[in-house]
């Protein structure tokens, strides 16, 4: 859930369950009981220390904007940028080819398979060059890191030795995304700044 929807949504559940019955921290969440029973759980991207009121406290927190450097890489394309908030301060989305058709058995197999290899191989360094101009001028003021992609393949950008002090920033969650292109690199804030909830109503407690 965005953050600015934080404060609306949680009037709607006391509207609809009753008062908060009880309001606890619960780790780096925040854990409310209403008075039918409901139970919701919240937990903020960034983490919290809890203060009282507990409530504000943690939705506050939630909403303080955070410098995020996002590196995004699949097959053949990559984007990074650098987000304050939910604003992109700056970017910049590439490519390069990787074949992905299958060729012939035998030999020319393998000439396709080291000739793709290659070619991941040159993304991957294409991609860790673009993250470096990009994004090492702000790593000092940075908050954290949204790796998204291909798993593997963010991993290889970023185990380049130019990147070290990206890859020591508090690292986010894989973002689930698809080609990585500027459209798919503006929404990634929806996802990284995002409250995860979990909410259990009584009626789920009896049901199996």
């Amino acid at each position: 859930m965005a953050p600015e929807r934080l404060g609306k949504w949680l009037d709607g559940v006391a509207a609809r369950h009753g008062a908060f019955a009880d309001v606890r921290a619960d780790g780096d969440a925040i854990a409310v009981r209403c008075t039918d029973g409901t139970t919701v759980t919240l937990r903020a991207p960034f983490g919290w220390d809890p203060e009282p009121p507990l409530l504000a406290s943690f939705t506050a927190a939630a909403r303080r904007p955070r410098r995020v450097a996002v590196v995004l890489v699949r097959r053949g394309r990559w984007a990074v940028g650098v987000f304050d908030g939910a604003d992109l301060v700056v970017s910049k989305v590439d490519s390069r080819l990787v074949q992905g058709r299958t060729a012939a058995g035998g030999w020319s197999q393998q000439r396709f398979a080291r000739r793709r290899d290659n070619q991941t191989t040159a993304v991957v360094t294409s991609a860790a060059d673009t993250a470096a101009r990009v994004l090492l001028p702000h790593a000092a003021g940075l908050d954290a890191l949204a790796p998204g992609g291909d798993r593997g393949l963010v991993d290889d950008v970023l185990g380049d030795p130019r990147l070290r002090p990206l890859a020591a920033l508090p690292r986010l969650a894989l973002l689930d995304v698809g080609e990585p292109m500027k459209a798919v690199l503006l929404e990634t804030p929806g996802q990284f700044r995002a409250v995860d909830v979990h909410i259990v109503e009584p009626g789920d407690l009896t049901a199996g």
